[in-house]
């Protein structure tokens, strides 16, 4: 991985952080990918059951770098056809989309820890993440529309499935910043905190709660939700008859009992 992204493996909690503190964590091409790839490895790392992903310095991130935006442009130029150009940018955008839809893919859930300024593109990462926590005094902004685009990575997609429309399009059209507090109120973010410490003492406490879970009831857990949201209720019952066909006799559900039996922590596999 680049400089730019840490990780950190504490037991089972994986903690991921964007490290350009010096250009507020903006995305530039490197680190936008690394985050896709982080997430892919994740998935696969067998010992880790939950992440956490900040950021480094006084934000969260300012969004894309505008010089990864710029460069965006003068890729298609190379083409002297303008269907090639635009069948390029195209693939250009949703290779973007794929790395914050790793986030959604990665079978353990990720929780975001939102301090400073949450920009534009750093409102479609969280948005990809199960949980988003910040401090009071966070700053949102849906800042696409101020540089004359469409949000195209993931906002105007999963903002929907976890606000009001109203809300959504207010913030969308307007591209005006709002709080922390407000992004609670929104239902955006679980909780606020004072400050970036405290939310982050909370954060891992979260993490760990649930690091101590079965994993195989997780992964279901986190499957059947992305599977209700974009489905009727009919379709999420018999989804997950049939992943409890497959996934209920397991040696996490015979510990469980066990442990209750015997009064006792339960300790699983990884």
């Amino acid at each position: 991985m680049p400089d730019s992204l840490k990780i950190r493996i504490n037991s089972a909690v994986a903690e991921i952080e964007l490290n350009r503190p010096d250009k507020a964590n903006a995305m530039d091409e490197e680190l936008w990918f690394a985050i896709g790839d982080c997430f892919r490895e994740l998935d696969e790392n067998e010992a880790v059951r939950v992440c956490i992903l900040s950021g480094a310095g006084s934000h969260f991130t300012a969004g894309i770098d505008l010089k990864f935006l710029q460069s965006v442009g003068q890729e298609v130029e190379r083409f002297d056809c303008e269907g090639r150009k635009r069948e390029h940018l195209r693939r250009k955008i949703i290779k973007m989309q794929a790395a914050f839809t790793q986030i959604e893919e990665c079978r353990k859930p990720v929780l975001a820890a939102i301090h400073g300024g949450c920009i534009g593109g750093g409102v479609d990462l969280v948005s990809a993440c199960d949980m988003r926590y910040s401090t009071s005094d966070a700053v949102f902004q849906i800042k696409e529309i101020d540089l004359g685009l469409t949000a195209d990575v993931g906002t105007l997609q999963r903002l929907p499935k976890l606000i009001p429309q109203g809300i959504v399009r207010e913030l969308a059209y307007t591209g005006r910043k709002f709080s922390g507090e407000e992004a609670r109120e929104f239902g955006l973010v679980n909780s606020c905190y004072a400050d970036q410490e405290s939310m982050i003492s909370a954060v891992r406490k979260i993490a760990e709660q649930i690091a101590d879970k079965a994993p195989l009831a997780i992964r279901g857990v986190k499957e059947m939700l992305l599977h209700s949201r974009d489905n009727s209720v009919a379709d999420g019952l018999n989804y997950v008859a049939t992943w409890n066909s497959a996934m209920l006799l397991s040696a996490d559900l015979e510990e469980s009992v066990m442990a209750m039996m015997q009064n006792r922590s339960a300790e699983y596999k990884d």
